[in-house]
């Protein structure tokens, strides 16, 4: 299995990140903003739901990691800061109208980045392992 490699420049290449990175778990403590770098990068592990369920019957997750560069603050809304084990589950990833990014996780948990422009990297690290578990969400 190729590891996964992309780069956001635009709101319609952070669609396609969006995408890869949907029901992917972090926790808390992997979500981390370097100030003097303006670098804000998230430890995701992440669902492959790029794979080809009809050649292979396993589902799969991987190791990921996700960077924002040229973040200038971030901001943090019902995210737990004080539970550093507790794990977040990744709904979407926009550039909104005034140019931040938020991140939606489950529960209505969100963090925005202010960011002088998009520039953000999604990249695999490690091997892939099965899971017997694909993500599901209810319809509405």
């Amino acid at each position: 299995m190729e590891k996964l490699k992309l780069t956001a420049l635009d709101a319609e290449d952070l669609s396609v990140i969006s995408a890869a990175v949907q029901d992917s778990l972090v926790a808390v403590r992997d979500c981390a903003f370097f100030a003097g770098e303006k670098r804000f990068v998230l430890l995701l592990n992440r669902f492959r739901w790029e794979a080809d369920a009809t050649v292979d019957t396993a589902h799969w997750r991987t190791h990921s990691a996700l960077v924002f560069n040229e973040v200038n603050a971030v901001h943090h809304h019902d995210i737990p800061l004080r539970q550093p084990d507790r794990m977040l589950e990744l709904l979407a990833v926009s550039q909104q109208e005034d140019g931040s990014v938020s991140l939606g996780f489950a529960a209505g948990r969100a963090i925005r980045l202010e960011i002088g422009r998009l520039a953000c990297h999604l990249g695999d690290v490690g091997e892939p392992w099965p899971t017997p578990w694909k993500p599901a969400h209810p319809v509405e």
